[in-house]
């Protein structure tokens, strides 16, 4: 089986769907499935499997500029994959290069599957759209109908996108690397960096600094918490637009800036309660890694997080856009080191049963399913 993939999101760019993608693409090469992939970001020699992608055209996106849109236009790249003759494509996202990915492969009858990563019609509010969502939902099922499967990676986004007449759906989950997040690297002197010795617990959230994570009802949250005389540090671990507004919104917060690999997974670790009150998460793998490393999540209603707490056993669940709430979930924890540390273990039990090999096996079990189908459909 040979499966194209036309991604915007790849490393060295980070994020949720550049992660997901090496996953899977690491376990695509263990498994020997050809593949190909095409994206205006191409990884470093040291990737394995960099060989094997493309680079496109694109330009940069004017509200960030670390993000890339590629330019479809070009008949040296179509070329190319008619030549190569792929079994399946795969779109990663809504976007010009992934349209016309979908149009090439329905002239040449090979069947074309999608992956839900980032919920983009949820944006529109945060930025003084909301009258859009409706046309932004009419597009995305556009789009989607012309795809044999939609993976998602929760089962509330599943129900989400139904209720919008898209109905194609698949679950395609999201693993963990457990000795990569492990309380195993917790750090004091990290801690003493952030300001806080072991007897002062650090609430930590690890995200982009942008509105659409609802960093406004986090700065409402602190005020609350030291409204109520509670004990503890704020830690913000990430970068974006937001960073100087946060800052002085938060002058008693330490920001510790961006973070990768063994400096990241030492930043969990160093934590004691992890809150995230992002409202438009599909998945939320910043949740994930915050319970392999042992600490308790404070979540909301909302998106994908909600799938992955267990409300009093691995950490809460507080109403979506309610800072009181969210405050009030937080502060249950921070001030009860025993219950906090006990749901940090458990919290570290629930992540062992999330194994990326087992949930990619799945998918690729999925995309033969398809191809299989589609040959005889196909059949004269």
């Amino acid at each position: 089986m040979k499966v194209v993939y036309f991604t915007e999101s790849l490393l060295p760019h980070v994020d949720g769907v550049s992660r997901t993608l090496a996953q899977l693409f690491g376990f695509l090469e263990q498994r020997g499935v050809d593949f190909r992939v095409y994206s205006p970001f191409v990884p470093g020699p040291e990737i394995s499997w960099s060989g094997r992608v493309r680079p496109v055209r694109f330009v940069r996106f004017p509200l960030y500029p670390d993000y890339r849109v590629s330019s479809p236009f070009g008949r040296a790249v179509w070329r190319e994959v008619e030549e190569w003759t792929p079994d399946l494509v795969h779109v990663v996202s809504p976007t010009p290069m992934a349209s016309k990915a979908q149009k090439w492969a329905a002239k040449r009858g090979v069947p074309v599957v999608s992956s839900f990563h980032t919920h983009f019609v949820s944006y529109f509010r945060y930025y003084g759209a909301p009258w859009a969502a409706g046309f932004g939902w009419r597009m995305l099922k556009r789009f989607y109908d012309r795809c044999e499967r939609v993976y998602v990676p929760t089962y509330a986004i599943i129900d989400e996108l139904r209720e919008h007449g898209i109905t194609n759906t698949e679950l395609w989950s999201r693993g963990i690397d457990l000795a990569r997040f492990s309380p195993e690297h917790r750090s004091a002197e990290l801690r003493a960096q952030a300001g806080a010795d072991e007897s002062t617990p650090i609430l930590l959230m690890v995200s982009r600094l942008v509105k659409e994570k609802d960093m406004a009802d986090l700065v409402e949250m602190e005020r609350v918490l030291r409204s109520r005389g509670n004990t503890h540090r704020l830690v913000l671990v990430g970068d974006g637009p937001m960073r100087g507004e946060l800052q002085a919104a938060l002058p008693d917060a330490y920001f510790a800036g961006h973070q990768s690999g063994e400096a990241l997974a030492r930043w969990y670790a160093s934590g004691d309660v992890f809150v995230f009150p992002s409202t438009t998460e599909t998945f939320g793998n910043v949740v994930l890694e915050a319970q392999a490393s042992g600490l308790p999540a404070v979540v909301v209603d909302r998106g994908g997080p909600p799938d992955l707490v267990q409300p009093g056993q691995t950490g809460f669940i507080a109403r979506g856009n309610d800072p009181a709430d969210l405050a009030e979930k937080c502060e249950t924890l921070l001030r009860d080191p025993e219950r906090r540390a006990r749901m940090g273990m458990q919290a570290r039990e629930a992540a062992r049963e999330r194994d990326w090999a087992a949930i990619n096996g799945r998918l690729i079990e999925s995309y033969g399913t398809i191809v299989d189908q589609h040959r005889r459909t196909s059949r004269p």
